[in-house]
């Protein structure tokens, strides 16, 4: 279920801070959002598939935490962020 090269590099290039950046929150966050919402197409198909169901949860659990550090540290930054990925907020 990972990504292919072209998408992960037009999702780092759109959401990145400065050129090779491919490790700040908003680059993380934009990269497993994009996971996870493959990972939940696959699943609507393939209902029994428990191992991803697994995998989907811990990725869900890993942005909660991302988005909750970069909110704590950057407010702005993060209103920005999940205006443009379509991400609720508490």
């Amino acid at each position: 279920m990972a990504l292919d090269s072209a998408k992960k590099a037009e999702i780092v290039a759109k959401f990145a801070r400065k050129d090779g950046d491919t490790g700040s929150t908003e680059v993380q966050v934009a990269l497993l959002t994009t996971r996870i919402s493959e990972l939940t197409e696959h699943l609507k198909i393939f209902k029994k598939d428990h191992s991803s169901r697994l995998g989907l949860l811990k990725m869900v659990g890993k942005r909660k935490r991302l988005l909750k550090y970069f909110k704590n540290k950057n407010y702005p930054a993060y209103s920005k962020l999940i205006a443009e990925l379509n991400i609720r907020d508490k």
